[in-house]
């Protein structure tokens, strides 16, 4: 009954991230509606990144609360924040009301960002918990495949209907069939003091973070660096990207596989960080003057630059141990959205007066020095003296 209740408590774990991520990344899609109803395209881009603003500002707080009093009423009512607040922007008029209940609904949003990784350290043990956050870690490109399909055909109030409808049936979800898992005494009682005392979680975050500048740099430029510089037309160029997310979803799977059988999440990570800066730099040499090394590194650099990110997630997870994991998460999880928010205007600027090359350079740079900062594969979690027990 337990080992078939932590895949139900996964599963809805996933849904209600699913729903989460469609509306904290998938409002882009809505900018033609907006641009439509007679926005300039800055102002439609501004709302359409509102919730990342709320997400940003609550993550931590989020986190607190999931360790203070468990994943499940974080989520829940998160969630169903978030589509209160996006009913009532159905009921609002002008852009700076709009905008306003979009930043609310983000904040709320970002429950489920920062207590869904903490279930799984709780409901699954450190042989698994390397694959079943790579699992979670796909609802990211899941929720904005949602929205790729959703949200076109619909007008601005049936996209925002549907994004509300999905996070609140998700937050009922949640509250039905999540189970808190429980901890020991010495989990809670006995913390030996915040884990952030020694480098190993900043040294984390660090690495995360600039592994988010590649990701971010591939999957925001990639379409356009195929039809400007590449000279494709966009259909095809998009059903090539597209292919290649699905093989980034999987590249997180067998990276958490790997990380669980090698009983490692940073010595993948170190490898993946390498590879992906090796791929990037190819990239970059393509977009220099090699047509045909562009195109292949660019669908290699898609797979692989997303591979690291369960791994990271995982890592800070293990190492903060279950009276912290919350926290760490939220700050984990602030870092790489802060990154992801500045790679496209930095990148656009750095595209526009020196090139698509030297744009992947910095990005290969990036994934570089993240090998550096991963902290040593001798480093071990603290998990095993703060386990959960169910």
């Amino acid at each position: 009954m337990e080992s078939r209740r932590r895949w139900v408590v996964l599963a809805a774990g996933v849904a209600g991230m699913t729903a989460g991520c469609a509306f904290l990344y998938g409002l882009p899609y809505l900018l033609p509606r907006l641009r439509a109803d007679g926005l300039s395209l800055t102002q439609a881009a501004v709302l359409v990144a509102c919730p990342t603003f709320g997400l940003l500002a609550t993550l931590v707080l989020w986190g607190w609360l999931a360790d203070r009093y468990g994943e499940r009423g974080v989520i829940s009512v998160g969630l169903g924040g978030a589509g209160a607040a996006l009913l009532v922007a159905l009921t609002v008029s002008g852009p700076i009301a709009l905008g306003a209940c979009l930043v609310v609904g983000g904040a709320a949003a970002g429950s489920v960002n920062a207590a869904s990784g903490r279930l799984i350290l709780g409901w699954f043990g450190p042989a698994e918990r390397g694959l079943v956050m790579g699992i979670r870690q796909m609802a990211q490109p899941l929720g904005v495949a949602v929205a790729a399909v959703a949200i076109p055909v619909l007008s601005r109030s049936g996209a925002l209907t549907f994004l509300a409808v999905s996070c609140l049936a998700t937050a009922a979800l949640v509250a039905a069939v999540v189970r808190d898992p429980v901890r020991t005494a010495l989990g809670v009682a006995s913390e030996s003091g915040s884990p952030y005392r020694t480098p190993v979680l900043w040294r984390l975050h660090g690495a995360g973070a600039l592994l988010v500048f590649p990701q971010f740099a591939v999957a925001t430029f990639g379409l356009v660096f195929l039809v400007d510089a590449e000279g494709w037309s966009a259909a095809p160029a998009g059903r090539l990207l597209a292919v290649a997310a699905f093989g980034g979803a999987a590249a997180r799977l067998v990276a958490g596989w790997w990380s669980d059988r090698a009983g490692s999440r940073t010595g993948p990570m170190r490898i993946l960080a390498g590879v992906t800066a090796a791929v990037v730099a190819l990239l970059a040499a393509g977009a220099a003057g090699a047509p045909g090394l562009a195109v292949a590194a660019l669908v290699a650099a898609a797979v692989v630059s997303v591979s690291t990110n369960g791994l990271s997630f995982t890592a800070v997870a293990e190492y903060a141990g279950p009276g912290w994991a919350g926290r760490a998460l939220g700050v984990h999880n602030t870092g790489q959205n802060a990154v992801a928010a500045l790679t496209a205007p930095v990148l656009g600027a750095v595209v526009t007066h020196a090139g698509y090359a030297v744009a992947f350079t910095s990005a290969a740079v990036a994934a570089l020095v993240a090998l550096a900062v991963v902290p040593s594969a001798r480093v071990h979690g603290r998990e095993p003296a703060r386990e959960y027990t169910r």
